[in-house]
């Protein structure tokens, strides 16, 4: 199930730094970045936020296993068809 972005913002905004930060270190190891220290996170951090208000990245809730993890909308989009 996708989370809609607007329920993204009742979220307090260290749980949702938190849950970008999960997403961005999974990128790190899979070579979408090269580092995330110091003021390249805070800037990946901004640019990942903005991707999820554009809905380029989306959040899901997996209610099988209740995990929730943020997803390029492509990859999700892939799966579903």
């Amino acid at each position: 199930m996708l989370i809609p972005y607007n329920s993204l913002l009742e979220l307090p905004e260290e749980t949702l730094n938190n849950l970008i930060r999960e997403y961005l270190f999974t990128q790190v190891e899979d070579g979408g970045f090269d580092t995330l220290s110091g003021d390249s996170l805070k800037h990946a951090i901004s640019r990942c936020r903005d991707a999820l208000k554009r809905g380029e990245l989306v959040v899901e809730y997996g209610e099988e296993d209740e995990s929730i993890a943020i997803r390029n909308r492509d990859q999700i989009i892939g799966t579903q068809n």
